[in-house]
């Protein structure tokens, strides 16, 4: 909805109120099988994060600070996935797809929020790694929950901050023509590219918050690794190698393919935007991979496959 006001020289002033999620199909065929689709992806994102929660809450061999990181890393993927899949999953089946102001400044916020902290979460769980196998008997006192709790608080700080910054410098623009964003959410990109305001602070800022969050936590990860395979190339154990490789794949193929993404949708010039590709782009990274993530984590981690195989042990043996 756009309003339009009388200014203080009698000019027509229009002010966005809400703005329409123009997703990217009109073909409504189409739309009735994405719904299902991502309902369904949805569903599993839901389940499989909640259920690693679970497992970690549950089964006393998975108390310690590594999957501590992977539960709180599990519940911001749910969160993540949940502030934007409802509202797409909806809007498949609505006519007027349609969220208003508040509601696309707190999507936003959120999102950023959620996205930001699990960067932050990755590196810790790097350097967590790191103290577990290059010092596996101070690994205790080192990731005492005097140090992992005040990583996991930093992470979600890191988060908010980055979000607020984001949030306020765009919704201090001003939006006064179309009311039409050329995505699935309340992204950053779609609504600078329908701002009547000079956007030229905002797209340095996305730039560089994001660039520098982006090389410090990939540094982190990097150093953590250099230091974890320098320890491996000392060790004449096979099995040793063996368990160190099982240990981490899962981190690093989690790591690669979030920062991939992000890297590709946010630290790269503002001309280079193309809006009808970036979709795909955001739906990999902020719906498909907080479903996959506990796959990736549960597949290579042979103390979850335990617990798993427990939790259904036991049904199969009550039943």
């Amino acid at each position: 909805m756009i309003r339009t006001a009388k200014g203080e020289q009698n000019k027509n002033i229009t002010e966005v109120t809400e703005f329409i999620l123009m997703g990217f199909t009109g073909n409504a065929d189409l739309e009735i099988l994405l719904f299902f689709l991502f309902l369904t992806i949805y569903f599993f994102t839901l389940m499989g994060n909640l259920g690693l929660i679970a497992l970690v809450i549950g089964d006393s061999r998975l108390h310690n600070p590594m999957y501590y990181f992977l539960s709180v890393l599990s519940s911001v993927d749910a969160c993540y996935s949940s502030v934007i899949t409802p509202q797409m999953v909806v809007d498949f089946v609505s006519e007027k797809k349609v969220i208003s102001f508040i509601g696309c400044a707190t999507q936003m916020f959120l999102a950023v929020t959620f996205g930001t902290t699990e960067c932050f979460l990755l590196a810790a769980m790097a350097y967590d790694r790191y103290v577990a196998i290059c010092n596996p008997l101070l690994y205790i006192v080192s990731m005492s929950p005097r140090v992992y709790i005040p990583l996991i608080i930093a992470s979600y700080a890191g988060g908010i901050l980055h979000a607020v910054i984001h949030t306020v410098a765009t919704f201090r623009l001003s939006f006064c023509g179309s009311n039409e964003v050329s995505h699935i959410f309340c992204d950053i990109p779609p609504l600078l590219a329908i701002s009547c305001s000079d956007t030229h602070i905002n797209q340095l800022l996305l730039f560089y918050c994001a660039g520098f969050i982006e090389v410090v936590t990939i540094l982190i990860v990097l150093l953590s690794y250099g230091f974890i395979l320098s320890a491996i190339l000392k060790t004449h154990s096979t099995e040793g190698k063996r368990k160190v490789f099982s240990t981490c794949g899962s981190h690093l193929c989690a790591v690669s393919t979030f920062h991939g993404t992000v890297l590709f949708m946010y630290v790269r010039p503002s001309d280079s935007y193309a809006l009808e590709h970036d979709m795909i782009v955001s739906i990999f990274y902020s719906i498909v991979i907080p479903m996959l993530n506990p796959l990736i984590y549960s597949l290579r981690n042979k103390d979850v496959k335990k617990a798993i195989k427990k939790v259904f042990g036991k049904r199969l043996i009550c039943e």
